[in-house]
């Protein structure tokens, strides 16, 4: 069972459903009870990093998710979802992340349109599960004006060019993220769902 962490900020529907079109059994709730008892978690997230991760510490999950995290479950965050998972964010001032992986998320620069709208590809640097049959180059639905910027090359798993290589995947043992949305990426998002299934199972 994955559990969907609703904390008013993401695309619920749209992520519950991508899930179960591969199969994937997916309760989404706000019940801290439940969360702490999660074999899987996922972040997902539209909006601002602030009003987030303000949102996740008034309904005390916070802690809940950084505990479970140390647990070893698999846990993966879906574009805003992945930025809370780092350090802290320049979007608004500065905020304080979950700090699962450590660096932080900063605006787009240069001459490219922000925010970031569309379909582009991804670029694999290194293989993981999540990725797993998904052909280099493929192309994911983004919508995002911030990208996040490890302390340590080796949490990207693959990036993606726009005025900067910006990474697109992340990982850190069971931690895990996308920048893109997979729920709005066809046939390879889904399979990019159905991977984290099958870690699930496996974890």
């Amino acid at each position: 069972m994955i559990t969907i962490i609703d904390y008013g900020m993401g695309n619920l529907k749209s992520v519950s459903k991508a899930f179960e079109k591969v199969g994937e059994q997916v309760i989404v709730t706000k019940d801290s009870k439940i969360i702490r008892e999660a074999e899987a978690l996922v972040v997902p997230g539209v909006g601002a990093f602030g009003d987030a991760i303000k949102n996740l510490k008034a309904m005390g999950l916070t802690d809940i998710i950084k505990d479970k995290a140390r647990e070893g479950i698999p846990l993966l965050g879906i574009c805003l979802g992945m930025q809370l998972l780092f350090s802290d964010s320049e979007e608004g001032g500065t905020h304080e992340g979950l700090d699962l992986l450590k660096g932080s998320v900063v605006k787009f620069r240069g001459n490219v349109k922000v925010p970031h709208v569309g379909w582009n590809q991804i670029k694999r640097v290194r293989p993981h599960k999540l990725v797993e049959g998904i052909e280099d180059g493929s192309y994911f639905y983004f919508v995002h004006s911030y990208y996040v910027k490890p302390e340590k090359e080796e949490f990207v798993v693959a990036v993606t060019p726009y005025s900067v290589d910006f990474p697109a995947v992340v990982c850190r043992d069971n931690v895990m993220g996308v920048q893109f949305h997979p729920e709005k990426s066809s046939s390879r998002g889904l399979k990019l769902l159905k991977n984290f299934g099958e870690m699930v199972r496996c974890s």
